[in-house]
């Protein structure tokens, strides 16, 4: 499929050229039959495609050099004469073929016929070395976003471990059993966190590790963390970036339902349409104000729109504020599209 459409650019590229060309021989010939300037100019800019070919290759081999060279110069003006001479020996010869003398008093002047061959490799040559450009640009890019990427998600881990261990910390005082316990499952969860390579998981893989970082939670909080999780069908297959609905559960833990004496239930639900998916995270807890929330983004959330800037551009959002009736909300919204 990808030849085919590398095929179709070449012509859709090279036909305009062509019509140019035909129309050019044309008017210069006005006894010439337009069936007769169509076909000439076609097979002529036919010929000076198929010798393209070779002048992609050649801009392959040589790259641009950097600093500049005046070899390079002289090598393609040598390269642009001797395609200029190929393309009008093989026309001439082809049409030759084909009409006999017919042909010859349809063809420009040598000179200028060379000109134009000039400027047609010229063509070719420029861009195969703008495409060339394009594509370094492109995997620079891709090299940036992924390292950028593999540094916001090892940045996870070290949070992640301090919030965990502060966990324990907390029980080895009141119930040293408790807190053994708690030091096992926080093993298990950090080697998912440092063993988990992909950027984007399924939100069912997600709700599952999320469902162990609670299971060490509610050692601490017993029944004061109360957790309800509501994800459609279709929302269970979607693609999220990995451990952004633990980073928002987490905050909603640490924020919402530590502080409190009283029960706190945090709610995550989960939909999708056609376009994207949105996850939101609830906590019945204390709660912030619009202006707490502008100067006090924690870490992790910090962290998560960084790496939604770097998976999806401008097309995720992360929307932050008080739920109606009082706690706090988090809603992440992500475009069902591969991310860039």
């Amino acid at each position: 499929m990808h030849r085919r459409v590398i095929w179709l650019q070449l012509i859709l590229g090279w036909l305009p050229v062509g019509v140019l060309y035909a129309a050019l021989i044309g008017f210069s010939h006005p006894g010439a039959s337009i069936h007769f300037a169509a076909f000439a100019g076609f097979l002529s800019i036919a010929i000076a495609a198929a010798l393209g070919l070779p002048v992609q290759r050649l801009a392959e081999r040589v790259p641009w050099p950097h600093p500049f060279r005046p070899w390079f110069v002289g090598l393609h003006v040598t390269a642009a004469v001797f395609y200029a001479v190929a393309w009008q020996g093989l026309t001439r010869t082809i049409q030759w073929g084909l009409h006999g003398n017919a042909a010859i008093s349809f063809h420009y002047r040598l000179v200028p016929s060379l000109i134009l061959g000039v400027w047609l490799y010229v063509m070719v040559a420029g861009v195969a070395y703008a495409t060339q450009a394009t594509e370094r640009a492109a995997r620079a890019e891709a090299i940036a976003a992924r390292s950028q990427l593999a540094a916001l998600r090892a940045q996870l881990h070290p949070h992640f471990l301090f919030n965990a261990l502060h966990t324990v910390v907390q029980l080895i005082p009141t119930d040293p059993r408790r807190a053994a316990q708690a030091a096992e499952q926080i093993a298990g969860l950090l080697r998912t966190t440092i063993e988990e390579g992909r950027d984007l998981v399924s939100l069912a893989e997600e709700a599952a590790f999320v469902e162990k970082y609670l299971d060490l939670e509610r050692i601490r909080f017993g029944d004061r963390l109360r957790v309800r999780v509501e994800l459609s069908d279709a929302a269970r297959d979607a693609l999220i970036p990995s451990f952004a609905v633990q980073t928002l559960v987490e905050n909603a833990v640490r924020h919402g339902a530590a502080p409190r004496v009283e029960p706190t239930e945090i709610t995550v639900t989960a939909r999708a349409t056609s376009d994207e998916t949105t996850v939101t995270v609830h906590d019945t807890g204390v709660g912030v104000s619009p202006e707490q929330i502008a100067q006090s983004e924690g870490t992790g959330l910090k962290h998560l729109r960084d790496r939604l800037a770097a998976l999806y551009g401008g097309r995720a959002r992360l929307d932050l504020g008080a739920g109606p009736e009082g706690g706090f909300t988090a809603s992440l919204t992500v475009p069902r599209v591969p991310a860039a």
